[in-house]
């Protein structure tokens, strides 16, 4: 089990961006690799109502159970290892893995066994050193949606707030309002549940 504080600025592109950015940073097809992020939460959102999320995350051959829970400045990490069966009883039956997030929740008063499976989104990725911190290039396909978004992740915020400015105003992209991936993921899911609930009506 590993903790570690998550500093980092995002800002969503249009198609056209991404791929000017693409071009200007040099990037091959060849860098870009996928994960996979699998999300978890009750049924009424105790997590998402606690600024929290629980994913796990398969990167290559590897898996990886997080949760991300606000602090003062950026979000704490919890990040568990998981072999290929515990993944798969998590995301197959809802049987998450004992450990050290487990208890973090029960002192929530959130139980493993009032969480649920959510679904998944799938990123294509390409990360780069810049500036003393890490840039990440994002293509995210989920619930029949897509997105494209840059990240900048550093260890002081100040700092990395005003660099990503900088890049930003560089290439003439707008500054804009962005959410984390789960947020955004959640958003859709309760826009093509509430278009599935008037549709039935």
């Amino acid at each position: 089990m590993t903790e570690n504080l998550e500093i980092e600025f995002k800002n969503m592109l249009t198609k056209e961006e991404y791929e000017l950015l693409f071009k200007e940073f040099a990037i091959d097809e060849t860098q870009v690799f996928t994960q996979e992020n699998h999300y978890f939460d009750t049924v009424d959102f105790s997590l998402k109502n606690l600024g929290s999320a629980l994913r796990i995350r398969k990167k290559g051959n590897q898996f990886e159970m997080t949760l991300k829970q606000p602090v003062a400045i950026g979000l704490l990490e919890t990040n568990q290892l998981l072999n290929e069966t515990e993944a798969s009883q998590a995301i197959q039956y809802n049987r998450l893995p004992e450990g050290e997030i487990k208890e973090i929740l029960a002192e929530k008063g959130i139980s493993y066994s009032s969480l649920s499976y959510f679904g998944s989104l799938v990123t294509n990725r390409v990360e780069r050193s810049y500036k003393e911190g890490l840039l990440v290039l994002d293509h995210s396909l989920y619930l029949r949606k897509e997105d494209f978004e840059l990240e900048y992740e550093v260890t002081d915020f100040e700092i990395g707030k005003e660099r990503f400015q900088h890049l930003l105003k560089q290439f003439g992209i707008p500054e804009r309002r962005t959410e984390n991936k789960i947020q955004r993921f959640y958003h859709e899911k309760y826009k093509q549940k509430a278009d599935k609930d008037d549709n039935g009506r």
